[in-house]
Formats: C-alpha cells, sequence, structure tokens
C-alpha cells in the first residue's frame, strides 16, 4: 500500500446509536423499578392530651331555623332585632366562651354571616359554625 493512496481527508466518524440504545434501555429499567422503592421513617410522634368535652354551662349554642328564628339554649329571638338581644343576653358571659352556629341548609349565605358578624362584634373570639360530617 502506498502512503499516496491513502485518503488523508477522510475523517473518522463515531456511531453513537449503541450507546443511546443502552441509555435508553437503563433510563426505562429506572423508571419502572423507582415506584418500587419504598423509604420508611421511624418518626416517633408526640403524646396529645385527650380533647376535654366542653361543658354546656360554658358555650353557647346558636340555633337558626329554615324561618329565621334563631334558638339560644330556652329562648327564641326574631331574625330583624337579633343584634340588641344578644348584645343584652351575652353580657354576663365571659368573652372567651366559645359559640356554635348552627343554621338550616336552606338559608341565604348572608343570613348566616350576619349571625356571625354579631357574634364576633360582641366580642366573642370563639365563634364557630357547625356542619353535619
Amino acid at each position: 500500500m502506498n502512503l499516496d493512496e491513502f485518503d488523508w481527508e477522510e475523517k473518522p466518524e463515531l456511531n453513537i446509536t449503541p450507546l443511546v440504545d443502552i441509555m435508553l434501555v437503563l433510563l426505562a429499567i429506572l423508571m419502572v423499578s423507582t415506584p418500587t422503592i419504598t423509604y420508611q421513617e421511624d418518626i416517633t410522634l408526640p403524646k396529645g392530651s385527650k380533647s376535654k368535652k366542653i361543658a354546656k354551662d360554658s358555650m353557647i349554642e346558636i340555633r337558626i331555623s329554615a324561618d329565621r328564628k334563631i334558638y339560644i339554649r330556652d329562648k327564641t329571638y326574631e331574625f330583624k332585632n337579633f343584634a340588641d338581644s344578644f348584645v343584652l343576653f351575652s353580657k354576663n358571659f365571659d368573652k372567651d366562651t366559645s359559640i356554635f352556629i348552627r343554621a338550616d341548609k336552606n338559608l341565604k349565605y348572608e343570613d348566616i354571616i350576619y349571625i356571625l358578624k354579631v357574634a364576633k362584634e360582641s366580642g366573642f373570639l370563639k365563634v364557630s359554625l357547625v356542619t353535619s360530617s
């Protein structure tokens, strides 16, 4: 073979097809095996206190019927003058007393929010809406 006959201009080419095939197979294996790997952390949770039952005397339950009658304990109030009546009723209670509002599901949203607003403006801090579970 003569060196003059050899083509020096020709550059070698790198074939990466087998490398890409191997990488794709490894990627597929990784994707299939990853969901089966589970990690378990041993966590010791703190002990909580048992929730105390709320005594009927230390809470106020406001019930609102579908016809907009408001019931607190054994008294009935009209919706339009409830704000003044509730301020007079609540002056004997500690403002840290819990208030639970139960309302008929057919009432307007703004009627329930009005009762919530009256309770908050009377100075009570713990006012909650009760729902069925």
